[in-house]
């Protein structure tokens, strides 16, 4: 059982020192899933920075030459940024699996760190890491609003979850299902306030106090906190919810309104070190476009088909009166060479359009009411564009 620590929250922030918390902004381009909740955090178009009141100056950017990148170092988030790396050609080489340090051939001088996610933020902050790759909700929590993080990437596509509040199912709780039902039970009283058990202190009590909470305690912890609610020692949690099986299965419930924030996981930098370091701009710059292009790739497919026409104007008519056949720009429509009697001749032409995944079954029946035949399809790699807009937004956000 970890030990906990209680904090009285009547306004005040969690830590035990008087001084008001840091306003907190963030100001990043979340997925859909995210914008879609108010209470998520507001994304400017992909590499905003974690922006707020700054927190106490970061030491200096030191004299190393070697650009240093924070990954995590246990569990499935280690185990899916190295696989992420490893589809973007950037596998990382350890050589000894006790050490610490690792490295990635095609990058020479980038060195890889392996890290704690909290200590990655926070070693972010200290100047001893330039670039990381941290879950969104760790990047809240540790970074408390300091304005020297900045989010290069904010959808990475693995390391999803939430951050939310979770009451019992019965007693007292049994009708309420709503945040806004939870506020105004009476119960909750300067000398019996709302007690919530989490991880997050630093969230947890600033959603809370903008929410109109006025008596709550909290009581810190890290592990197992559904057993705290049944045993009486607490009535509510914030905690990372994935499926929300485990709540269910200690008998307790989300209610509406009370997710702090949508998380997956972020490529993290630090604004001191993209100004100041030598070459972590250009590796950003690298890793960005690698990953937007990779990332972009997988949600598509190339389907290649055969079609009779009299030309490829004609072929082309026929392609782009049908909604799921658009590609990126336009279909590549190319003709079809076979000999017939003796001659080179055009009877076919080839069909290249980029589709999305969750629409291949509708285009390919597109394709065949418009006499396409002979479909294949192809999985892709990368999408470059000409340039990425995330590229573009963080040069804006570092008034370069």
């Amino acid at each position: 059982m970890p030990a906990m620590l209680a904090a009285q929250f009547t306004g005040l922030p969690l830590s035990q020192s008087p001084a008001p918390q840091p306003s907190f902004r963030l100001g990043l381009r979340p997925s859909p899933a995210v914008r879609a909740r108010s209470l998520a955090p507001r994304v400017a178009a992909s590499a905003a920075a974690v922006s707020a009141k700054p927190a106490a100056e970061a030491p200096p950017v030191a004299d190393r030459t070697v650009v240093r990148i924070g990954l995590p170092s246990k569990g499935r988030m280690a185990e899916q940024t190295l696989s992420l790396l490893k589809s973007c050609q950037l596998s990382v080489r350890q050589l000894n699996p006790r050490q610490y340090t690792a490295d990635i051939p095609l990058i020479p001088n980038l060195e890889v760190w392996f890290q704690r996610p909290k200590d990655i933020v926070r070693k972010l902050q200290s100047g001893d890491l330039d670039l990381g790759i941290v879950g969104f909700d760790i990047v809240s929590e540790y970074g408390k609003g300091n304005e020297d993080l900045v989010v290069v990437h904010d959808a990475l596509e693995f390391g999803h979850c939430r951050l939310s509040l979770a009451v019992p199912k019965e007693g007292i709780f049994e009708n309420v299902n709503t945040l806004e039902d939870l506020l105004k039970m009476p119960e909750w009283t300067e000398e019996r306030p709302l007690r919530v058990v989490t991880g997050f202190g630093y969230l947890g009590d600033k959603f809370l106090r903008e929410k109109g909470f006025k008596h709550v305690h909290f009581l810190s912890a890290d592990g197992a906190l559904e057993s705290y609610p049944p045993m009486g020692m607490a009535d509510a949690i914030v905690d990372l919810v994935s499926s929300g099986t485990t709540l269910r299965e200690n008998n307790l419930k989300e209610i509406e309104g009370g997710v702090v924030v949508e998380s997956q996981a972020t490529l993290v930098a630090s604004r001191k070190s993209l100004h100041k370091r030598k070459g972590v701009l250009e590796i950003t710059h690298e890793l960005l476009e690698r990953l937007e292009a990779h990332l972009r790739a997988t949600a598509e497919l190339m389907v290649t088909a055969n079609m009779r026409g009299n030309s490829a104007e004609e072929v082309a008519e026929r392609v782009l009166s049908q909604t799921s056949l658009c590609g990126l720009q336009g279909p590549t429509i190319s003709p079809v060479y076979c000999r017939r009697d003796g001659k080179v001749d055009v009877e076919y032409y080839a069909i290249n359009v980029v589709v999305p995944q969750k629409l291949l079954y509708k285009s390919i029946q597109q394709l065949r009411s418009i006499g396409g035949s002979g479909v294949l399809v192809t999985k892709l790699t990368y999408i470059f564009d000409e340039e990425t807009p995330r590229w573009r937004n963080l040069l804006s956000e570092l008034g370069l």
